[in-house]
């Protein structure tokens, strides 16, 4: 009696426990070491990636938040190696962790392929000690294009996952064949890829840390579930036909030490903390506060990015043009400005000198008047001359005239016989002058006419 009651006793126990570990799965548990690597988001990465040097080092840092795993049991991550298998148009892309010196264990591969019509296929298998089998992750094909069979799980364009119904984005072989690292393994100068890192010789900027409880790194990545599953979907089969004939027989590795692991329950241990997932959900918080989708929020910073690029390059660009416009206009209007002020003085200077000749002219004949009428003085006799107040009178106006020649005819006292002219000769001589100087005036102010 006490057997049997000790027996239900425990068996209740154990049907409570298998409750309470039900309740905090579901159906992204596998409970298995892949449950720390998450292949949706390896397959995001995959498409957002431009080379395959980009996907490893990406796919290793451990701000991406994505490898989890321990494999070796070391409690330090394991570093993830990628290398390409190629054989003609089809890419076995390798994920593969070191567990110790002589033992390798694959993790994933992407089997890519390409159609004659440049069509791209690409299909994400998780190794099955570490997911099962047929665990194959596959972006969301349209059905209808493709020529297979409609998933079930799907009604229209809704997808429901774990009671949430999720809008599935459909692609094409052709949108696939635009992923940026597809067509970088494509081009014809791609150097195959192999990972140069092995067991105890990894990159410098890589340093191991400890792994995190499944439920810590699941409360994170569960925020991206709607993201992920509205454009990848898993698919029961291989497209590629040659899948084991390309990869799986010739290529594929298996650790010893794992599938010892897996079958002792060496992992379930990572599964011993529920009450971690709260932090990784706060982590998410922390780090994403718009609390946005992968995708919606580069396709955000993005569109940002270009919106505040295209608006800078506008300004910079009316701004350059505004100010070599305001530029070429002071400067036509400083010319004009300096051209105008040069006209205008020439002109005044111009006016100023045929004025002052025309002064000059007239001064020079009132002098020669005065000088005339001097000279008739002159020919009075010398007592007369030197007594006569008018005509030291006249004498003094004609100093006052200020040229030198005025003053030393006016002012010459005694002049030689000879000077004395008649009075004829000397008005002559004085008009010719004047004529020659005023014809010369008229011509420098047409050619100043003409230069303006």
């Amino acid at each position: 009696m006490k057997t049997l009651f000790a027996t239900s006793v425990l068996t209740a126990l154990l049907i409570s426990g298998v409750t309470v570990m039900a309740q905090n799965q579901n159906e992204d548990y596998l409970g298995l070491p892949g449950d720390n690597l998450n292949l949706y988001a390896v397959m995001n990465l995959f498409q957002e990636s431009k080379t395959l040097e980009e996907f490893e080092r990406n796919l290793n840092d451990e701000n991406s938040r994505i490898n989890n795993l321990d494999l070796n049991g070391d409690n330090l991550i394991d570093y993830i190696n990628v290398f390409d298998i190629v054989n003609d148009n089809v890419h076995n892309i390798v994920l593969q962790v070191a567990i110790s010196q002589r033992e390798k264990q694959d993790v994933a591969v992407f089997t890519v392929v390409r159609e004659k019509k440049g069509n791209v296929m690409i299909q994400l298998t998780g190794d099955e000690e570490l997911y099962g089998e047929n665990y194959i992750i596959e972006p969301n094909y349209d059905d209808s294009l493709t020529g297979e069979t409609p998933n079930p799980g799907y009604t229209g364009n809704v997808r429901t996952i774990n009671g949430r119904e999720v809008n599935v984005v459909r692609t094409t072989y052709v949108e696939v064949a635009a992923w940026p690292l597809v067509t970088y393994i494509y081009e014809p100068g791609y150097v195959v890829w192999r990972s140069s890192w092995y067991w105890g010789y990894y990159p410098t900027y890589w340093t191991p840390w400890r792994p995190y409880y499944w439920h810590y790194y699941y409360g994170y990545h569960y925020n991206w579930y709607d993201h992920y599953y509205s454009c990848y979907r898993p698919w029961n089969h291989h497209r590629h036909t040659h899948w084991n004939d390309y990869y799986y027989r010739p290529h594929h590795m298996h650790s010893t030490t794992v599938n010892v692991y897996v079958k002792n329950g060496h992992y379930n241990t990572t599964y011993s903390r529920p009450e971690e997932r709260k932090k990784g959900e706060a982590l998410y918080a922390s780090t994403h506060r718009d609390n946005g989708t992968r995708r919606n929020e580069s396709v955000r910073l993005a569109d940002q990015n270009r919106r505040s690029e295209t608006a800078s390059s506008a300004e910079r660009s009316s701004g350059n043009g505004g100010s070599g416009t305001s530029r070429r206009t002071e400067n036509n209007t400083a010319g004009r400005t300096i051209k105008g002020s040069q006209s205008a003085a020439n002109v005044r200077s111009s006016v100023e000198r045929s004025n002052s000749q025309v002064r000059s002219s007239g001064n020079r004949n009132h002098s020669e008047g005065r000088t005339i009428e001097s000279r008739k003085s002159e020919s009075r006799p010398a007592e007369n001359r030197t007594s006569s107040p008018s005509v030291t009178k006249e004498r003094k106006s004609s100093s006052q005239a200020g040229s030198t020649e005025k003053r030393t005819i006016g002012n010459s006292k005694s002049a030689a016989p000879e000077r004395r002219e008649s009075k004829s000769k000397v008005a002559a001589s004085r008009e010719s002058q004047t004529k020659s100087k005023e014809s010369d005036t008229k011509k420098e102010i047409k050619e100043e006419s003409k230069r303006r």
